[in-house]
């Protein structure tokens, strides 16, 4: 599928859906849909690495996610902390910076540990930034940022009429990144489930009905696609 590689969107957000139904769908138990989750994480990766997108955002563990079954939950960290074993070696030989978007202390001392190491290895990284947000929400990346800079107030190192969007944005988990450019979601659900709300405010949505273990390189060039098809007016005319 033919794309105009001039026109990419510098920040893609993937929500990551449909794990658990692709299990059911083979007979077999959640988690290992989850397993098999992580070749499509791989794709995405290569792909948005390949085609020149700046960022790639993928959605792996929502801060409600917690409710899920105890051993599901429990699968899905052991899973992360695999990765981060196993893959931190290649992102960093292929000059691809990794960061954790979320609230890391809800994680073990054990995991906080391997994600720290994995950002401080990665961090000049000069190629594709790749954020995982796990245990993360955007009503409490909203509420951290806007308790940053009550702080500052209180501090007196700011005024609240100094309080400007551009500067709160900064405080979000996000930072300077570029702010989101195209949205997907897989699995044929059409809600935003408390990502990055912020960030998303003018990206274009784009939802597959592809479960996220079969999401592959001709599912991602569809999204492109249909992003440079729209015409991005940021509320104007």
């Amino acid at each position: 599928m033919n794309f105009d590689p001039q026109n990419m969107p510098k920040h893609v957000a993937i929500i990551m859906d449909g794990n658990g139904r692709w299990a059911k769908q083979q007979g077999k138990m959640r988690v290992f849909g989850h397993q098999n989750g992580v070749k499509a994480v791989r794709a995405a990766v290569s792909f948005a690495a390949k085609h020149g997108i700046e960022v790639l955002t993928l959605y792996a563990f929502s801060s409600e996610n917690w409710s899920r079954p105890a051993a599901e939950v429990s699968a899905l960290m052991s899973l992360f902390m695999k990765m981060l074993d196993s893959e931190v070696k290649k992102l960093h030989k292929n000059q691809i910076r990794l960061k954790i978007l979320g609230d890391k202390k809800g994680f073990s001392e054990s995991l906080q540990k391997r994600i720290n190491e994995a950002e401080t290895l990665t961090a000049n990284n000069t190629g594709l930034t790749l954020n995982i947000a796990a245990n993360y929400g955007s009503y409490w990346d909203i509420t951290q940022a806007a308790q940053q800079l009550a702080i500052k107030v209180k501090l007196g190192e700011i005024n609240p009429d100094e309080i400007t969007p551009e500067r709160f944005q900064l405080m979000l988990v996000t930072g300077n990144q570029p702010q989101v450019d195209l949205l997907i979601r897989t699995s044929g659900e059409q809600r935003i489930s408390n990502f990055l709300l912020w960030q998303i405010a003018y990206a274009e949505l784009f939802f597959t009905p592809v479960l996220w273990p079969d999401f592959n390189d001709n599912t991602f060039s569809e999204a492109i696609v249909a992003y440079q098809q729209r015409e991005r007016r940021f509320g104007g005319c």
